[in-house]
């Protein structure tokens, strides 16, 4: 696991609020930390982590690398391979949620980013099915993570969550994809469209948005 930045703890006698955006791809996910207020928020870090075992390159798409399998075969694969990426997704969590409450930050909360919300058993073609049940897993495995880790977790769908951020946030669209923007300055590394997302689902947390995902 990777850290991209070092992380800011703030003064001990601030009361700060922090939260966790994490935009959650295949076989890999964008972590954000935030600290408030929700009136002004600060990105303090952010880290890209693996939600799968580089050791097992079928890890990141698991349900794809059974396609061409029938029967028993193809469940057998897929049943090891969701284990490794539940094994691989807990580490990863567990670490980096270790290292920034260790660097003293009290985390409120995490939100996730996903692609989709889609039940799979609904996609009637195999290929795009694949893809939808490894985004409901790899979504899953990070929702179970933050939680036993002790964390509350709340999901929002890329292709919502600035409209779900205008609403609850009492903003433009336009001017949150500005802040957004104005945001990553302060973050060493790369800063595209999945920190972006990210750390605006950790400010709708420091809001206190709730939004619950069908599994």
């Amino acid at each position: 696991m990777k850290a991209i930045n070092s992380l800011k703890t703030p003064h001990k006698s601030k009361a700060v609020q922090v939260a966790i955006g994490v935009r959650v791809k295949s076989g890999r996910a964008i972590a954000v930390l935030v600290a408030g207020p929700a009136e002004s928020p600060a990105v303090l870090a952010r880290r890209e982590i693996k939600l799968c075992d580089p050791a097992e390159p079928d890890s990141m798409q698991p349900y794809h690398a059974a396609l061409d399998m029938t029967g028993a075969k193809g469940a057998r694969m897929i049943e090891r391979l969701v284990k490794v990426v539940r094994r691989a997704t807990n580490g990863s969590i567990a670490e980096l949620l270790s290292d920034w409450r260790g660097a003293g930050h009290e985390l409120r909360g995490a939100a996730l980013v996903v692609g989709s919300l889609i039940d799979p058993a609904k996609i009637p073609n195999d290929h795009i099915r694949a893809h939808a049940l490894e985004g409901q897993l790899f979504r899953v495995s990070v929702q179970e993570a933050v939680v036993e880790n002790g964390l509350t977790s709340v999901v929002f769908t890329e292709r919502d969550v600035y409209s779900t951020a205008a609403a609850a946030l009492g903003r433009s669209e336009d001017d949150l994809k500005r802040v957004a923007s104005e945001l990553g300055r302060a973050a060493a590394g790369p800063w595209r469209a999945d920190e972006k997302t990210a750390a605006l689902a950790a400010w709708m947390v420091l809001a206190g948005t709730r939004k619950r995902a069908n599994k």
